[in-house]
């Protein structure tokens, strides 16, 4: 017997109800699988943190992995390519221990085309780089002592810079961010002396009512022009307050310097990297009682010149620790770049380098974007789980002793001193932490409350990255108190 047939608005009514339903199919799809696509639930005090600061859930990936479990605890956006500022310093950092040894050590040397007679060095002094990223005032003076004890006293030629370890394009100091005399944007150089930079202490004198500069480093012909106003307020972010401007030998410092602030060191870079060597080494080579006749200039020492006088620098381990201690983005370039397998070294031969050493690891990171390996950069990319498949192979790689140590100390040291002080973390996670504008980051280990270790990574990109540091704090917590 057949059933009734449906009346015929009815009939109507039911198909229009499964046309809805189709056109609503890839959204309840969608709707299924977001879960799936995030990873498990956050956190209640990381969503919470998220939510008052406004940043989305699809801004912010996460990865927490026991360094002995097969599988992750928390896994959220895991994959998403993201900027992940200094944290990259990690990629950098790790490939240079394996890749050179925490021994390596880069050599600064002084040559001459005939040795010294009575003193005197008839030629061109040359003073070859290798890329060394730790060459300070100290270390570059040790290396003019050396010229003397070895008896030359007056150099008669030129003295000739040699950066060709290096084949990089022209650096442009304000391209990243319009700031060219702040240290951080020095471009990377083979013969790179005491960061590019000079040190200026500014001390208030409340009798005064004035702020006074001394300049730490010696630079011949340096001038200030101090116009510096001494304020009440508070210190705050007192290097925000300042303005500094060169021409020629001359630095000017303007604005505010609040009283409160105590004593400061201020970090320039406000010349060429010609001029900046110049200005050093004659100082430096007027106080030890030398004399150069020649100019200062670029070239490339012949291949017949015999070492005069060499300074090594302090081993890569140590290296390391300044790296990502205190996030220093110049010595990290020079380390990236050192990388390279040829010399002159350049930027993509570093790269092919990691690329060869990360496959030969069984890493497979696709999304991986590596520019300069410092983190100073727009383009860099990686993963949350690719930096958590990182830490997880430097966990059983014969330097992780040395990686582990060189990464900030919640509470303690570093770019984490005034950070998780307070909290479950301090003292118990070694961090790589990463800023810049639209990102916040962190990486590294952190060990729990029973003893276990777990890596975790939290990159946030977005337009409230910046105030994403509670959240990441949560986590930190909530891993630490496990």
């Amino acid at each position: 017997m057949q059933p009734p047939a449906l009346p015929a608005i009815l009939h109507r009514a039911v198909a229009r109800t499964f046309r809805s339903l189709h056109a609503l199919l890839p959204w309840l799809l969608a709707l299924l699988l977001a879960p799936a696509a995030h990873g498990a639930p956050l956190p209640p005090a990381v969503g919470n943190a998220l939510r008052a600061a406004g940043i989305a859930p699809q801004d912010i990936a996460i990865v927490v992995h026991g360094v002995d479990a097969g599988a992750p605890l928390l896994s959220h956006n895991a994959r998403r390519a993201m900027n992940p500022a200094s944290t990259i310093k990690l990629v950098t950092t790790y490939a240079g221990l394996e890749l050179l040894g925490p021994a390596y050590r880069w050599k600064t040397e002084a040559l001459s085309e005939a040795p010294p007679v009575a003193g005197r060095l008839a030629g061109n002094l040359y003073l070859r780089g290798s890329g060394d990223p730790k060459l300070t005032l100290e270390q570059f003076w040790l290396l003019l002592r050396q010229l003397r004890v070895r008896g030359v006293a007056e150099i008669g030629g030129d003295l000739v810079l040699d950066r060709s370890a290096f084949a990089l394009p022209p650096h442009d100091p304000a391209e990243f961010d319009g700031e060219p005399l702040r240290p951080y944007n020095a471009g990377p150089d083979a013969l790179l002396v005491n960061l590019k930079s000079v040190r200026l202490t500014l001390l208030p004198d409340p009798a005064r009512n004035a702020v006074a500069v001394l300049a730490e480093t010696p630079s011949d012909g340096l001038r200030l022009d101090n116009r510096l106003s001494l304020g009440q307020e508070s210190c705050g972010d007192w290097r925000e307050k300042l303005r500094a401007t060169v021409d020629g030998e001359t630095i000017q410092l303007a604005g505010g310097f609040p009283a409160a602030c105590g004593e400061k060191a201020l970090h320039l870079a406000p010349w060429p990297a010609d001029a900046q060597v110049d200005r050093l080494f004659r100082a430096l080579w007027n106080e030890l009682g030398g004399t150069l006749r020649g100019t200062v200039r670029a070239g490339t020492a012949p291949v017949d010149a015999g070492v005069v006088a060499a300074q090594d620098s302090p081993p890569l381990a140590e290296i390391v620790r300044d790296i990502n201690k205190y996030s220093n983005n110049v010595m990290a370039r020079q380390l990236f770049l050192s990388l390279a397998a040829e010399r002159p070294a350049t930027p993509e031969g570093a790269r092919r380098r990691v690329a060869d050493w990360l496959a030969g690891k069984a890493l497979q990171l696709p999304e991986l974007v590596l520019d300069n390996g410092s983190g100073l950069s727009r383009t860099e990319r990686i993963s949350a789980a690719g930096l958590g498949d990182l830490l997880l192979a430097a966990w059983r790689s014969p330097v992780m002793p040395e990686l582990m140590a060189s990464l900030p100390l919640a509470g303690v040291d570093g770019t984490l001193k005034k950070r998780l002080g307070d909290s479950p973390a301090a003292g118990r996670a070694h961090l790589k932490t990463g800023y810049l504008e639209g990102v916040r980051a962190l990486a590294g280990y952190v060990l729990d409350a029973s003893g276990r270790r777990w890596v975790v990574v939290c990159l946030i990109n977005g337009p409230r990255a910046q105030a994403g540091k509670p959240a990441m704090d949560a986590l930190l917590r909530w891993v630490a108190e496990r």
